[in-house]
């Protein structure tokens, strides 16, 4: 594993080299500039993609080195990807990275570990005993095993009605998972809740997700993010009124943030709340709300001033919650106190289980007590719950990857072509290789980044596991449907269920082009800035 250190640290080196050169030419007066930074996109987004992967070798490395020679041989695997990929980009492009010559392979490591006949000799170890230890401590084996069970018995059974129909999770299974305290893994008890740390977060995403990722990991996003914005800015008495009800069950929630005209750039958010006696009259629509029409409770984010960032307010708005069974109508409308809430269903090719509405309010009226923070604050507390919902979502990616994978397992086990079995085929080894260092690349970053968070850590590197988890998914999909072949493009199988999951993730929450130029290159650029003249303009 030493050569494997030797080739990330390398790999890291080159990255910083062009993150310094890409931050000297951003800088304006002594500032990194919006504008000049817009110029280098293209750069700071596969810098960004790049990072994010050595940060996952990273990752790797410290997870195999005390585990079996199995394990290793996925690590050093996946470092040798990392840095064949690396290299393959900065070759053409050194001089506007500001690089010199590279040397790609300086000790024969890629080389060694990217060979065919290892590849294929490792995927047949793979298709036989899987992916190995994952390195947890009993606590939260216990946890995962839990989930696991639950996951098997109670989700899986339902994702495949619930994605061909379009339907709505039942209320049964909300019940169930109510029971199961799934609402309450980041709420503490306290509050009513039976958090852990996130790292049980984490798990219990994950195998909710590979049951199915609407109508299983993604129940628990949202309580996650209100949870998190609550217990960062709500007063006392708000943390007592809402997080129980949260923690139970009781109460659904919905995030209404992003606008129609104003996704990812929240600066431009325009719906309005309008101060009034005792509190505030919301006009203004909102879209992709997953789970509006079954939630009583919306996290709203809403302009309470001109200001861009700090004009923005947060509040919990009521709203009446529809069972499954009365959602069969797509459409809601509501009137209270001389205002009116209205929302219609989006439909969508996947990630099907909770429904994404367009909401639009019309002076609806919401009590200054339900404004978590003070005036101006929003922002900055959605953005923090977003960190949170970053690396939740990473994990729902990795449970999407461990689904699809021990789908094409199962498959190539029992499918012959050309007279002889699926899964003797080196082309079958290779990919099954690869994608189980993806998967535990992206799981693998995915623990690192919750124990930082545990430790108030890690909200960078949160963007950088969502980074990599979401666009791994869509790789590790596609190949285990392609090898179902042609029973992969047919509704029989549940993999195309879980190609078409895939594809959402790297899309919401911030898309990928977003989160690499916005988020990760904008800070990592920052580190090679000066402390005297740090910032941006």
């Amino acid at each position: 594993m030493d050569r494997a250190r030797q080739c990330v640290d390398r790999c890291r080196s080159v990255l910083d080299k062009a993150a310094k050169h890409l931050a000297e030419q951003c800088t304006d007066d002594g500032r990194l500039s919006t504008a000049l930074m817009e110029s280098v996109q293209v750069q700071l987004m596969g810098l960004a993609q790049h990072l994010a992967r050595v940060s996952a070798a990273d990752a790797m490395v410290d997870w195999a080195v005390s585990c079996s020679k199995h394990e290793q041989k996925i690590a050093r695997v996946w470092c040798a990807m990392v840095a064949a990929d690396l290299y393959g980009w900065v070759g053409p492009r050194k001089n506007e990275l500001g690089l010199d010559a590279v040397v790609p392979d300086p000790d024969g490591f890629v080389q060694d570990h990217m060979n065919s006949s290892l590849l294929s000799e490792l995927g047949e170890q793979i298709m036989e005993v899987g992916l190995g230890e994952l390195g947890l401590n009993a606590t939260h084996e216990t946890v995962r095993d839990v989930f696991a069970r639950f996951s098997d018995a109670e989700i899986a059974p339902l994702a495949e009605h619930i994605h061909r129909h379009d339907a709505i999770v039942p209320e049964t299974l909300l019940q169930a998972m109510a029971a199961l305290g799934v609402f309450g893994v980041s709420i503490p008890e306290e509050y009513g809740g039976n958090q852990i740390d996130h790292m049980a977060m984490i798990l219990a995403t994950e195998e909710l997700s590979r049951g199915s990722l609407g109508a299983g990991g993604s129940v628990l996003t949202r309580p996650e993010i209100a949870a998190r914005v609550l217990l960062a800015g709500g007063s006392e008495r708000q943390k007592q009124r809402w997080l129980p009800p949260i923690a139970s069950g009781e109460h659904m929630v919905g995030v209404a943030v992003t606008e129609p005209d104003a996704g990812s750039d929240v600066a431009m958010l325009s719906c309005g709340a309008k101060r009034v006696d005792g509190g505030y009259r919301i006009t203004g629509e909102k879209t992709w709300c997953t789970f509006a029409g079954r939630a009583d409770l919306l996290l709203l984010l809403a302009r309470t001033s001109d200001d861009a960032h700090r004009g923005l307010s947060l509040f919990l708005v009521n709203k009446p919650a529809r069972t499954s069974e009365e959602q069969a109508n797509s459409a809601f409308a509501y009137k209270h106190d001389g205002g009116t809430l209205t929302g219609q269903a989006i439909s969508t090719v996947g990630y099907r289980g909770m429904h994404s509405y367009a909401v639009r309010f019309d002076d609806w009226f919401v009590p200054t007590d339900q404004r978590i923070g003070e005036e101006g604050r929003g922002f900055y507390l959605m953005m923090a719950g977003f960190a949170a919902g970053r690396i939740q979502t990473a994990a729902r990616a990795v449970g999407v990857m461990q689904a699809a994978f021990d789908a094409a397992r199962s498959y190539v086990k029992e499918r012959s072509v050309f007279g002889q079995s699926l899964m003797r085929l080196p082309i079958t080894r290779v990919k099954f290789a690869m994608m189980a260092a993806r998967i535990q690349a992206s799981r693998q970053l995915a623990f690192r980044v919750g124990r930082a968070l545990d430790q108030d850590e890690g909200g960078f590197d949160a963007a950088l596991v969502k980074l990599l988890s979401c666009r791994e998914a869509e790789w590790v999909t596609r190949e285990a449907m392609q090898l179902h072949g042609g029973m992969g493009y047919a509704e029989e199988y549940s993999v195309s269920r879980y190609w078409l999951d895939a594809r959402v993730l790297s899309i919401f929450e911030g898309t990928e082009e977003v989160l690499a130029t916005r988020v990760i290159g904008r800070n990592y650029l920052k580190r090679f800035v000066g402390p005297a003249i740090s910032g941006d303009r």
